[in-house]
């Protein structure tokens, strides 16, 4: 790491010179305090990196100085110097969050390497507290891309989801709706972003294995059971488990699962000791889960105690709003990727993806962008650099809706009172829901909100 900085809180002027000799010559920058408030002082301006702090100071403890750095940051390093024999004080500091000690007259070559290995643990807390911020950033409510009322409905649930206390939330939608973000964001917006988020993918792990994975297994349990395993569930302790495809785990995890929600306790396979743990269960499915149960392939208490907190995900053609605002976030996601300058898609681009299902959702329509910026190397993504299926289905979507026989009076007509009129009728049609409504005129929600402020359907103007 960088020339690191280390603070020594001592009221011997020798002791503190000979620090401050020794440990510069090891390319460390010291500075030094001779009291107690003085050391806070300088811990607060300077933020050093490792803190040699002895006990006994002239005017306040130096466990009072222990607390305050502490107070004023929990992950800081401090190493107390205590007098020979005073054992117990250094039991003492380290309950309260010492890194480590050492005693009066101490041996310089092992404070160095004390030192070298505190350094190695300050080095870890900052990649590991870069890494969390870049999780926080990556898995934020920023990464949840939508304006629609839909999804305005499903963002402003998820931000009360994430600062709650609630142990189990249920995900449902199709496949390819982005469940797995909303359960990341749910995660790392909440109290226990610190903590583990564990992402299990029921269908992915074999039936003999999920139990040993989840539960995990005492030595002796089974044949190749050599040793001791912690679960997945042990091992997410305070954080968040993810159970994707929850639908397709078999009936007697359920009833496992079942216990560790409503007693907070499991065990082990082949254990006979209840383990606590303290988890956000989070699981996700693209079934109906009531059809499920029906059909006796999912257990009906489970269903109603994961359903406490139900939240669905849109399909893409359910909030056609926010389709060309994804496809201008994926264009600018694979810009910085593939290190290109796309500047956007065509306008007949645009209507193709207007007019298309979007059977895969999300998921498709990235893959479609992703696909076109990977082979193509043209400003605008053009109707020719989508797949096939798309502009088929797109056009057969236009022509099922049919040409309505509108033929020109000879006297003329008013074009706006026209449209004045179908936007009217529109409206009527669906009890004035504004989504509806535009769907219904193949309009996005922002356009058709423009016309209404234009013919006065709606209060300021246009």
């Amino acid at each position: 790491m960088d020339r690191a900085k280390i603070l020594v809180v001592d009221d011997e002027k020798l002791l503190r010179w000979s620090l401050q000799q020794n440990l510069s010559k090891e390319g460390y920058t010291v500075i030094t305090a001779e009291k107690g408030m003085e050391g806070l002082e300088l811990f607060s301006d300077e933020q050093p990196d490792i803190t040699l702090l002895d006990v006994h100071l002239p005017d306040i403890s130096g466990i009072n100085v222990l607390e305050g750095i502490k107070k004023e940051n929990k992950d800081s390093i401090i190493i107390m110097v205590t007098a020979f024999g005073d054992i117990q004080t250094a039991v003492k500091t380290i309950k309260i969050g010492a890194y480590d000690f050492v005693e009066k007259p101490f041996n310089m070559d092992k404070l160095k390497i004390l030192i070298s290995k505190a350094l190695e643990t300050v080095s870890l807390r900052k990649e590991v507290s870069q890494f969390r911020s870049q999780l926080s950033q990556q898995y934020g409510f920023a990464n949840i891309i939508g304006r629609s009322e839909e999804m305005m409905k499903v963002c402003d649930l998820i931000r009360k989801v994430s600062k709650s206390d609630a142990t189990t939330i249920l995900l449902q939608g199709e496949s390819g709706t982005g469940k797995d973000l909303v359960a990341k964001v749910i995660h790392y917006e909440s109290a226990r972003a610190e903590r583990p988020f564990m992402d299990i993918n029921c269908t992915a792990l074999p039936e003999t294995l999920i139990e040993s994975e989840l539960f995990g297994f005492e030595k002796g349990a089974f044949t190749d059971a050599k040793q001791m395993k912690k679960g997945l569930f042990e091992l997410a302790d305070g954080g968040t488990i993810f159970l994707d495809e929850i639908a397709d785990m078999k009936l007697s995890t359920q009833a496992k699962l079942l216990k560790v929600i409503e007693n907070k306790t499991f065990k082990r396979i082949g254990g006979v000791k209840d383990i606590t743990v303290d988890l956000r269960i989070v699981a996700a499915t693209n079934k109906n889960l009531l059809e499920e149960v029906k059909a006796e392939r999912f257990r009906e208490d489970l269903y109603y105690r994961l359903k406490i907190i139900p939240l669905h995900l849109p399909a893409l053609r359910e909030r056609r709003d926010d389709i060309l605002v994804l496809a201008k976030h994926f264009i600018d996601e694979f810009n910085d990727e593939f290190k290109k300058n796309v500047k956007g898609f065509a306008k007949e681009t645009g209507k193709a993806f207007m007019h298309y299902p979007w059977p895969g959702n999300i998921r498709e329509l990235r893959n479609v962008i992703e696909r076109a910026m990977i082979l193509e190397n043209e400003e605008y993504i053009l109707p020719e650099h989508l797949p096939g299926e798309l502009l088929s289905e797109g056009v057969a979507v236009r022509e099922s809706a049919g040409m309505p026989d509108i033929k020109l009076p000879p006297g003329g007509l008013d074009i706006e009172q026209v449209e004045r009129e179908l936007i009217r009728q529109a409206l009527d049609q669906v009890k004035w829901n504004q989504t509806r409504a535009a769907r219904l005129l193949s309009l996005t929600r922002d356009a058709l909100r423009y016309r209404m402020q234009k013919f006065g359907f709606l209060p300021g103007k246009p």
